[in-house]
């Protein structure tokens, strides 16, 4: 009868000992769990609490008031989506130096960070770059013991797979999950020896000189398309006054906000207008919109389902939204339908292709990027799909003009005045495109493509630390190092 279902038997003292909250939900006591918690036993382990000179957060909500979000500084502001990929993101919000001085959170050099709410559990170390700097009270500053544990190998146990559910464990039965700090000291950490942390540290350092390297391109990119364009020194005006007639404005436009006629999108588009070539984006691509099917559909796994916050102009993040495999089939037997007879270049595809660029339009608008391979998963109707339909362009030069100021600041004229940004598809289509020549253009896809190859390498390492500390805690160091050894050979 009980064929199928999932069963832990514990006697009472075992639900009750290392329980201090004195859960009983019976997800608590999952058999993947147990099993984790078992592993991570047979090893010489220590509490995070003994691990850390501090574990502590952004202190009484009252400071919040001191914040003030600056566009450019000295000092940042570090938040929970500024976590990314075990490192902290260079895209970073600053504040002042006085509001710095009053804050009591102040990071250092290879404290750790860690996401407390939403998707809970995500480290990312601190390094030069990132300081000064404080933290919101999402995050927990995790200081670790230099004579103790390895800041650099602490990361990535946290980030690994075991680490990761610890943190799933420690959240369930919760409607909103939350890390409290008495719950991260708490957890148990596998001691290993000096020479494979430094290993795991190596690992990650030689990543993030990659993905480093990998930005620098893209920058050089960015700056070789506005040079090509004679937008380089561009300064938007200030401006507050703009004077047009009712046919240069609403009978054109027929917009009546006064913020759509500010000069400076006037300059851009002359500035977009004196390139010796420039067309409508809807003369360049195929506009294909997704599809919207609800929270009502989303599951905890099956057919990955990106939404806007899970692209940027560096790629797509993993996403924690899913689609049941029979659902997408239906879909994409109605897509099939519609395709019938239509030619290659007419067909449309709920599941985008390679070299298909995913725009955004809601939300954070403006955001491109070229996928590089079929993607393996669904898009929100929040995303267009653009597909370059002539030769005039390549895909991978049209997604850095789409992620660059000049067309940011159409998206800007376009969906201004709105709490929820909407960039509408006909504004879209419209968007004017600088088109460059096409060696140039090739040496910006080839800066692209290189910037994308060391990104991928990079991502690469950060995986193999990961499976390297897991493989450690599950066999044993010598297993581990094996596996590192074997696989660095494939970034080399």
């Amino acid at each position: 009868m009980l064929e199928g279902l999932e069963i832990s038997v514990l006697n009472l003292s075992e639900v009750l000992y290392d329980n201090n909250t004195k859960r009983l939900d019976s997800e608590y006591f999952k058999k993947e769990f147990l099993k984790i918690d078992s592993n991570i036993k047979s090893n010489n382990f220590k509490r995070l609490k003994y691990l850390t000179q501090k574990i502590t957060d952004f202190g009484a909500f009252s400071q919040n008031n001191f914040i003030e979000y600056l566009h450019g500084g000295s000092h940042y502001f570090i938040r929970n989506q500024d976590i990314k990929n075990s490192f902290v993101d260079d895209d970073k919000i600053f504040i002042s130096k006085e509001v710095y001085e009053k804050l009591s959170l102040k990071l250092e050099e290879n404290d750790l960070l860690l996401q407390r709410t939403g998707s809970i559990g995500k480290s990312g170390i601190v390094l030069k770059k990132d300081l000064p700097s404080s933290a919101n009270q999402n995050l927990a500053q995790v200081k670790p013991s230099k004579e103790k544990i390895n800041s650099f190998y602490l990361n990535t146990f946290l980030n690994s797979l075991i680490g990761q559910k610890i943190f799933e464990r420690l959240a369930t039965g919760n409607v909103q999950p939350w890390l409290n700090l008495g719950q991260i000291e708490s957890i148990k950490v596998p001691i290993k020896s000096n020479v494979f942390q430094t290993k795991i540290e190596n690992l990650l350092r030689l990543s993030y000189l990659k993905i480093e390297k990998s930005r620098q391109l893209y920058t050089q990119a960015e700056k070789l398309l506005l040079q090509e364009i004679g937008l380089e020194d561009f300064i938007p005006s200030k401006e507050s006054v703009n004077i047009k007639s009712f046919s240069e404005s609403f009978g054109k436009t027929n917009r009546l906000d006064a913020e759509y006629y500010q000069l400076k999108y006037d300059e851009i588009i002359k500035g977009i207008q004196d390139t010796p070539e420039h067309d409508k984006l809807v003369n360049l691509v195929k506009i294909q919109k997704s599809i919207e099917p609800g929270s009502k559909h989303y599951q905890e796994d099956g057919v990955p389902f990106y939404r806007v916050t899970d692209i940027d102009k560096r790629g797509l993040s993993t996403t924690d939204k899913y689609l049941s495999e029979e659902y997408v089939s239906e879909l994409i037997t109605v897509y099939d339908k519609r395709n019938k007879g239509k030619s290659e270049e007419e067909k449309e595809y709920i599941v985008p292709k390679k070299e298909t660029i995913l725009f955004s339009k809601d939300g954070s608008i403006g955001k491109a990027y070229k996928l590089r391979e079929d993607l393996n998963g669904i898009t929100s109707g929040a995303l267009l799909h653009l597909k370059v339909k002539n030769s005039r362009v390549n895909a991978d030069y049209l997604s850095l003009v789409l992620n660059s100021f000049p067309t940011q600041m159409q998206a800007e004229r376009d969906a201004g005045g709105s709490i929820i940004q909407h960039w509408r598809v006909h504004e879209i289509e419209s968007v004017l495109i600088p088109i460059i020549a096409e060696e140039k253009q090739q040496q910006i896809a080839n800066l692209i493509e290189e910037s994308f190859t060391l990104k991928k390498q990079s991502e690469h390492l950060l995986e193999v630390a990961k499976k390297a500390v897991e493989l450690a805690i599950e066999q044993n160091e010598e297993v581990a190092i094996n596996y590192i050894e074997n696989e660095k050979t494939t970034t080399a």
